[in-house]
């Protein structure tokens, strides 16, 4: 008999509408009273905000309008109810943008999918997400909190460490990006080590089907959630494994980009969440990234919309080895070289691994000091490949992603 979270995974369609009906008014509220809305939500009336369907009439808060309204208003660009000194932590991602977070239990709310996983009382998570100025590595470890598990703050890197930890300690269950932990195991399959690691909890990059049974035919369960650095979690698998199901504290729409108006039924399109979050209001944030709404409810019980999964981007900001790239970052390379007249990020598969080559534009071939500022200005290392001037195609482009998602 399958075991929930709580009581709020099984309600009906009409109980969770009330739920929206009494909360999102308050929501709305809220972010009026914020300085980075003042403008946006004026005319507003927050008490006839009180169905899913109400939001659309809302403007669409863009994760380019956080780094603008950073760099004017200050770290959370008037977009939270605390200063920053009143978070326990700020951490940076790319752009750079600044997100608070809580040591208030479960903040990102990522231990529902941990308990849909099975994770819990007794259970070790390996946990490689990143915890240097990135917030990943702390919504897992809350999560883990939240669910009474331990955790081995792993991060990468040092991979034979890595099996060593696991093995000595006796690491029950994996979070971190979906190909990592082939690393970690096949590390560990050359040292002669056998890992106890039978759950994967994974995010940060597109699950491949194949990488899937490849950890299925080792015993080992994975799953995928859908989270973001501003947003906590919005969506995860269960054991069903039939689409993402939405988090309880978080309102998904799915709208046609660029417009903010939601498609038709089942229609690919953006995904637009507001968030339930006191702390951090973000009404109808748009994520950049495409899916799905799915038909009915998932054969595991739990009864909230369900999405398709990640299914690509709405722009060209692109999710490479669990971290975005952005048209902003290749043009800073391109500025950085004077020789260089343009360039274009291509994500691809190399085995089981992202892949991320970087085509440069210059007469001069010094991969070597390119791939220097590659990794400087785009937080992680690249093949570099110097091609003549002119000979990228003129069509827009400048992060470019190969990658097959069927």
């Amino acid at each position: 008999m399958t075991q929930f979270f709580d009581a709020l995974e099984t309600r009906s369609a009409e109980a969770r509408a009330a739920d929206i009906a009494e909360r999102l008014p308050e929501q709305i509220a809220r972010a009026q009273a914020l300085p980075g809305y003042a403008g946006s939500l004026d005319a507003v009336a927050a008490a006839k905000i009180t169905r899913v369907e109400d939001l659309a009439g809302l403007p669409v808060l863009r994760k380019s309008d956080l780094g603008a309204a950073q760099a004017k208003a200050g770290p959370f660009g008037g977009l939270t109810t605390k200063s920053a000194s009143e978070f326990s932590h700020v951490f940076q991602s790319p752009g750079p943008i600044y997100e608070p977070s809580s040591t208030d239990p479960d903040w990102w709310r990522m231990g529902r999918f941990l308990h849909a996983l099975g994770i819990g009382s007794g259970d070790i998570v390996h946990n490689c997400f990143g915890y240097h100025l990135t917030p990943a590595g702390m919504i897992f470890e809350s999560g883990a909190r939240a669910v009474g598990a331990a955790v081995l703050p792993a991060g990468t890197g040092q991979t034979e460490l890595q099996v060593m930890a696991a093995r000595d300690i006796g690491t029950t269950a994996y979070a971190g990006t979906p190909d990592y932990l082939k690393i970690i195991l096949e590390k560990a399959d050359e040292m002669g080590v056998v890992l106890g690691i039978t759950r994967a909890a994974v995010g940060g990059g597109a699950l491949f089907p194949s990488l899937r049974e490849w950890y299925a035919a080792r015993g080992i369960v994975c799953l995928q959630c859908y989270a973001t650095a501003d947003l906590g979690n919005i969506a995860y698998e269960s054991p069903a494994a039939e689409g993402m199901i939405v988090d309880e504290h978080v309102i998904v729409e799915i709208v046609t980009p660029g417009t903010g108006d939601p498609v038709a039924p089942g229609e690919v399109g953006e995904v637009v969440v507001t968030t339930l979050n006191p702390d951090y209001p973000l009404v109808r944030f748009a994520t950049g990234d495409l899916s799905a709404v799915m038909e009915g409810a998932s054969p595991c019980g739990r009864t909230n919309l369900r999405i398709k999964g990640w299914m690509g981007r709405a722009d060209q900001t692109t999710k490479i080895k669990g971290m975005f790239v952005r048209p902003e970052q290749v043009a800073q390379l391109v500025a950085h070289h004077d020789e260089i007249t343009r360039a274009r990020v291509v994500a691809s598969r190399e085995g089981e691994q992202d892949l991320m080559t970087v085509h440069i534009e210059s007469d001069t071939p010094d991969e070597e000091a390119y791939g220097a500022s590659v990794q400087q200005l785009l937080k992680m290392k690249g093949r570099i490949e110097v091609v003549a001037p002119g000979s990228l195609p003129r069509d827009g482009l400048v992060i470019e992603d190969q990658r097959s998602y069927d």
